[in-house]
């Protein structure tokens, strides 16, 4: 599946290194919606960790931002 809008912005906050906290914070949501975002891109790019979730953020946030 293909994220939505508010998912892909939240997976690259991740891969600036934001924490659930700092995410929630800076987009005024309850940082229980932001587990639940991050478990449902975990789920849409078929990832089983939060470690594997932060690794592919990092590495899209740079490959997009060069």
């Amino acid at each position: 599946s293909v994220l939505t809008g508010r998912e892909l912005e939240i997976f690259r906050l991740i891969g600036k290194g934001y924490t659930r906290k700092d995410i929630s914070e800076s987009l005024n949501l309850n940082v229980n919606t932001i587990g639940t975002y991050r478990e449902r891109i975990k789920e849409k790019m078929n990832l089983s960790s939060s470690n594997e979730l932060l690794s592919y953020a990092i590495k899209w946030v740079q490959k997009t931002e060069e």
